[in-house]
C-alpha cells in the first residue's frame, strides 16, 4: 500500500470516529435517534460575572407565547430536551418536581419533536411547565454560546434578574441541580439541597 492509500485509510478512519462521535446528536432529519450524553460538567459563575440577562422568547409546543422575561423573580431552569433522549427522560420526573417548588419555574426548549411527539412526551411524565418549540434552531440559536447544539439535555439555571449562574451539560444528578437552584436564589429556595454541595 502507498503512503497516500496509507494516509486516505488514516483520514477515513478518523472521519468515521469523529461521525460516530457525533452520531448521538439530534439530527437534522430524524435517520438517527440518539443523542450527545453530555460529560456532566457544571459551569457556576459568581454574581458580577454571569452571563446574560438571558434574552430567550418564542413560540410554545401548545402554540402559546413564551419569554424567559415573565419569570423574573424566580430562578429559573432552562433545558433542552426532546421525547427519544434518554437522558432527557431520566431527568423529566426530578424536573416536574423542581417546578412545583416555590420561587422556581422550569422552561423547556425542545430541539426536535413536532408537537404532537413533544405533547405525548408531557403526558407520559406529567409536564406541566412550558416548553418552547425549538424545532427550527431559533430558540438554540438564541442561547448561542451558552449552549451547544448538540449537547441534549443542557441545563441553565437563571438566578431571579435573569443572569445565567451555572450551566450542567448532559444528565443531572437531583441533589447537584437543587444545590445549583439554591445558590442562584442566593441560598433562598424552598427546594431542598440534599446536603448536597454545589460543584465548585
Amino acid at each position: 500500500m502507498t503512503r497516500r492509500a496509507r494516509l486516505a485509510v488514516l483520514l477515513a478512519v478518523v472521519v468515521a470516529i469523529a461521525l460516530w462521535l457525533t452520531a448521538c446528536a439530534p439530527p437534522d432529519a430524524d435517520t438517527s435517534p440518539g443523542y450527545v450524553s453530555g460529560d456532566g460538567a457544571v459551569t457556576e459563575w459568581a454574581v458580577g460575572e454571569r452571563p446574560g440577562p438571558l434574552e430567550l422568547t418564542g413560540t410554545g409546543i401548545d402554540g402559546s407565547a413564551l419569554d424567559v422575561t415573565d419569570y423574573r423573580g424566580e430562578v429559573v431552569v432552562v433545558t433542552t430536551w426532546y421525547a427519544t433522549c434518554p437522558p432527557c427522560r431520566a431527568e423529566a420526573p426530578d424536573l416536574v418536581e423542581l417546578d412545583a417548588v416555590d420561587g422556581v419555574s422550569v422552561l423547556g426548549v425542545n430541539v426536535r419533536d413536532d408537537a404532537d411527539t413533544a405533547k405525548a412526551f408531557e403526558r407520559t411524565f406529567g409536564v406541566e411547565y412550558p416548553s418552547l418549540n425549538g424545532a427550527d434552531g431559533t430558540a438554540i440559536a438564541q442561547l448561542q454560546g451558552l449552549v451547544a447544539v448538540r449537547a441534549v439535555p443542557t441545563a441553565l439555571i437563571l438566578d431571579p434578574d435573569g443572569y445565567v449562574a451555572a450551566r450542567a451539560v448532559g444528565r443531572i444528578e437531583p441533589s447537584t441541580l437543587r444545590a445549583l437552584v439554591d445558590a442562584a436564589s442566593g441560598g433562598d429556595a424552598d427546594a431542598p439541597t440534599d446536603g448536597a454541595e454545589a460543584p465548585e
